[in-house]
């Protein structure tokens, strides 16, 4: 199961793993004691992407299917997400203002698709068709 949650919003033992899922250390919160069980930062979208979507360049739609475009790219950065929560809790935490449309609530439904697709499947799943190129 994944959830997502404010940076800050208190943690709650049914939280389960914690993962800080922003490029930026959240300003409010304290280094010591850590209040997540990791930070990956390099889930979150680039630093262009995050740029666009807050200069109004792209709209949160456009956002969302480039953002998933990037995170096709980069499963190393996304894989360790999907073991904690096949076994676990795992909460995105995120920085954002808006809880409903930010990157955690993106990078959650793609986890949720990558595991119906994980589980269903009996090898890992194949990215070609999303790089013809190659």
């Amino acid at each position: 199961m994944i959830q997502c949650k404010s940076a800050c919003d208190p943690a709650a033992p049914e939280d389960g793993r914690r993962i800080l899922v922003d490029r930026q250390w959240p300003q409010d919160c304290p280094k010591a004691p850590v209040p997540f069980d990791a930070w990956l930062p390099d889930v979150a979208p680039s630093t262009e992407l995050h740029q666009a979507l807050m200069a109004g360049q792209l709209d949160f739609a456009r956002f969302t299917a480039a953002y998933r475009r990037e995170l096709t790219a980069q499963p190393v950065h996304w894989w360790a997400l999907l073991q904690y929560s096949q076994t676990e809790m795992l909460t995105l935490v995120f920085t954002a203002n808006d809880p409903l449309r930010n990157h955690a609530v993106v990078l959650a439904q793609w986890l949720e698709e990558e595991l119906d697709r994980y589980q269903s499947s009996s090898s890992p799943v194949c990215y070609r068709d999303e790089f013809p190129e190659y």
